[in-house]
């Protein structure tokens, strides 16, 4: 194996393993803060929603046509969500 197939390797994996953390962290604030239920309805299925995330980030990661695209399509959805998330503090709610 080559040196950049190597790090093509490792980026998918980092990507599939850390990006994918912080994809289902964010979708989990996301949806406790969105969800139209009562808040410990909200948890507990933004919670049990969160390895679906995660696991559809790992499948992504390594079926995406380049490392590049592994890597930038987590972070961004990371933040968009995250930011959606915690924007409403300011309203009083929190996830």
């Amino acid at each position: 194996m080559s040196a950049t197939q190597a790090g093509a390797v490792a980026a998918r994996i980092l990507s599939a393993v850390i990006g994918g953390y912080a994809l289902a962290y964010a979708a989990t604030a996301f949806l406790s803060v969105y969800l139209p239920m009562s808040r410990p309805d909200r948890v507990s299925l933004s919670s049990l929603a969160c390895f679906i995330v995660w696991v559809a980030a790992i499948i992504y990661a390594f079926g995406a046509k380049s490392p590049w695209r592994a890597v930038w399509l987590p972070v961004v959805l990371s933040i968009a969500l995250g930011v959606a998330a915690f924007v409403p503090a300011t309203y009083g709610m929190r996830p």
